[in-house]
């Protein structure tokens, strides 16, 4: 792998590595010298003597724990109230009052970083190898390029080859060789992290004044046909993360909206403060987290586990109350009921602004939950997202038995075909909208403990997802748990792949304009609604 590159800079360690010896006494006075060009080439130099010295002293300078004695001449380490001599290490007993450490600048700070780096290449951890390693890979001095080649002759752990390999070729990109650059841009073609994808494409695009980064066209050449090696071997990446994006969109709009084709489809109600539950429901997972803070510190990793039924419970009975207290007595009359919801959802929000504040406060993810899994081309598929596909898929699952396979759901399938008749057979269809609208919200509830791991959580929460949970339930077909799937699914992979071609917006409209378009050809949605209510 990158065998034309590492014999080209084998050949340039041959003709440029310095010899690498003890540590000049006066390259370490050179770090105090006023021209920052200078003090870099005296970090240059201590980096490729390769001295264990070398790093003790330029993690001293990147401190500000080294400075400059006796008038300049004598290079010194203050820590823990002693002072050393920079080069021998030696003891020179307590620091001095006024001692004055040498100040450098961000220019300064990034050449220390790759200097500790490329010293760091000879860790026994593999780790820190690794680490070192893939730091070098944005460093501006070609001159690290013999260490690193030193280092990848001697690495044995793979993982930690295969980035010394692109950091070589990184650096080679900076040398001065044309032919080099070119053979480097050659052999980045093999990677698929980001970063060199990105150093290719800054190399073939032109300024504003329309002229190449890269005046040497072989080296524009080659480094076209590796982004385009790259592109093509990424592009079913990028394809598959964008599926996976559009199913995580999807399960958040499943989850909103599933409780909304419920109470929706059974009563005709047009619940403008749906969005709000998702916020108590998010707002019911903070305070949990809070409780397992405070009391229960070694189990705060399943405070999640805890909010799922506190969460349910809370949006179930607030739903339960709002149905018996107001929604009753506006059944039948949808534009009322509207205006009623709309300003149920505005107290509910401003109830919340009273109680935690108008900002957003922070849900922090169990360690279960953190972190995700690296994929090919540097990209990262979040546990979180994970988890919300899955618990999703089990909420939908537990809904549909309920309906399906239980005498409530009987009840419920019965009222939503026929009221009239189902009250005369004897269904207290009074309790069946209690119940159907407390379940309703209650799925809304679980919806806001996933959407409170994925982001903060703030009084205006709901507002961002009540529209789309609309257009799911509208598109999906209404009261239908199968259409609603379907167009929750359906609508965040569009939505998904749409992004990258036109923007968030812009493909928000195009969604949008896609359900008026479908809904003029189908008004009952994907899937219609059966019985002789929806038939008269």
């Amino acid at each position: 792998m990158f065998r034309p590159l590492r014999l080209l800079a084998f050949a340039l360690v041959l003709l440029t590595a310095p010899a690498w010896a003890a540590i000049d006494p006066a390259q370490v006075l050179q770090l105090g010298d006023e021209d920052t060009d200078v003090r870099i080439e005296a970090i240059r130099k201590l980096t490729a003597s390769q001295e264990p010295r070398a790093a003790d002293i330029l993690y001293a300078l990147q401190n500000e724990s080294l400075g400059l004695i006796e008038d300049g001449k004598r290079a010194v380490i203050v820590a823990s109230g002693r002072m050393a001599d920079a080069v021998t290490g030696a003891d020179m007993g307590p620091a001095p009052p006024n001692f004055d450490a040498l100040i450098i600048n961000n220019r300064l700070r990034g050449e220390i970083d790759a200097a500790l780096a490329a010293l760091q290449l000879a860790s026994p951890d593999v780790a820190t190898r690794l680490a070192a390693a893939r730091s070098l890979q944005g460093s501006e001095n070609d001159e690290l390029l013999p260490i690193v080649q030193q280092a990848l002759d001697k690495e044995t752990d793979p993982d930690v080859k295969v980035v010394l390999e692109l950091s070589a070729a990184s650096l080679a990109l900076k040398n001065a060789n044309p032919e080099l650059r070119a053979r480097a841009a050659a052999a980045l073609g093999k990677s698929n992290d980001p970063q060199v994808r990105q150093v290719l494409s800054t190399i073939v695009a032109r300024g504003s004044d329309g002229t190449y980064a890269e005046a040497d066209e072989r080296v524009r050449t080659a480094a076209q046909l590796s982004l385009a090696e790259i592109n093509r071997r990424l592009f079913t990446t990028e394809i598959g993360l964008s599926a996976f994006t559009g199913l995580s969109l999807g399960s958040i709009l499943l989850l909103a909206a599933l409780g909304l084709a419920i109470t929706y489809g059974l009563m005709g109600i047009i619940n403008m403060a749906h969005g709000e539950f998702l916020m108590i429901g998010a707002y019911t997972t903070y305070l949990t987290q809070g409780v397992f803070r405070h009391y229960f510190p070694g189990a705060f990793d399943w405070y999640v586990v805890a909010a799922l039924p506190a969460a349910f419970l809370v949006t179930a009975l607030i739903g339960m109350a709002l149905e018996r207290g107001v929604l009753r007595w506006l059944y039948g009359r949808p534009l009322e009921t509207l205006l009623t919801t709309w300003g149920v959802s505005l107290l509910l929000i401003q109830a919340c602004r009273s109680l935690f504040g108008a900002q957003n406060v922070e849900v922090e993810n169990p360690a279960w939950l953190s972190g995700g899994i690296a994929i090919s081309g540097g990209y990262v598929i979040p546990f979180n997202r994970i988890a919300i596909i899955i618990f999703a898929l089990i909420v939908l699952a537990a809904v549909w038995l309920m309906i399906n396979r239980t005498r409530i759901g009987l009840f419920v399938r019965g009222v939503t075909q026929n009221r009239a008749m189902a009250s005369c057979t004897g269904v207290p269809t009074h309790r069946v909208d209690m119940l159907t609208f407390g379940l309703g919200s209650g799925v809304a509830g679980l919806g806001g403990v996933a959407l409170s791991q994925i982001g903060n959580v703030g009084p205006d929460l709901g507002q961002a997802y009540i529209v789309d949970s609309f257009m799911v339930v509208v598109l999906g077909g209404v009261g239908q748990l199968a259409g609603t799937v379907i167009a929750a699914f359906g609508l965040g992979s569009i939505a998904k792949f749409l992004e990258p071609l036109s923007g968030a917006v812009l493909a928000k409209i195009m969604v949008l304009v896609f359900i008026i378009l479908f809904i003029q050809k189908r008004p009952q949605g994907l899937f219609a609604l059966k019985g002789r209510s929806a038939e008269a």
